[in-house]
């Protein structure tokens, strides 16, 4: 009996990549704007309803990996080794985020979202989100003792960190910068 929900959940998980793939393959194509919903799912050959129940929003067919860079990021706090030094952990997974994101294999995506005040949009909710679940991890970690704000604030910096990086002409170097600050203000508080 155990394999069933593991069967289920991996017929589940390639629904939904092969959602995400058509929708991304008919935005690059066509342009964000230029495609409905419908559009997308005849393409994946999935119903309206089966494309809404795995995506809440258009645009999250384009942020499609959100959950997973949420997770990880909280992970980054989470996971961590005893006694490893939290501020590292979390620019790693900044600095992973700004590389992939700035790759030659992503440019078509970032040019997409940049040209689209929808997706722009979006895309500040959800960092807004990231760093909402990045302070709950910061605060509940007995090991930093800060204060809620500071847990705010600090997870704030950290996912501004990589929208500045994205802008910067050397991305790296902008998430290195950002970080000094982010470890002055983290001692600090």
């Amino acid at each position: 009996m155990p394999e069933q929900p593991r069967r289920r959940e991996r017929k589940k998980a390639a629904t939904r990549q092969k959602i995400a793939d058509a929708a991304l393959r008919l935005f690059l194509e066509r342009g964000y704007d230029a495609v409905g919903i419908r559009d997308v799912a005849a393409e994946a050959d999935v119903a309206v309803t089966t494309l809404f129940s795995h995506f809440a929003a258009k645009e999250a067919l384009v942020f499609e990996q959100d959950q997973d860079v949420e997770r990880r990021l909280t992970q980054a706090v989470t996971g961590r080794a005893p006694h490893e030094p939290l501020l590292p952990a979390l620019r790693r997974e900044i600095q992973a985020l700004v590389r992939h994101c700035t790759s030659d294999a992503a440019a078509p995506v970032r040019r997409m979202v940049e040209g689209s005040p929808a997706l722009r949009e979006y895309e500040e909710s959800m960092r807004l989100r990231h760093a909402e679940s990045l302070a709950t991890a910061l605060a509940a970690d007995p090991g930093l003792s800060r204060s809620v704000t500071a847990c705010r604030a600090i997870a704030r910096f950290v996912i501004d960190a990589y929208a500045l990086a994205l802008g910067a002409a050397d991305p790296e170097t902008a998430v290195d910068e950002v970080f000094r600050m982010i470890e002055a203000a983290w001692e600090a508080a």
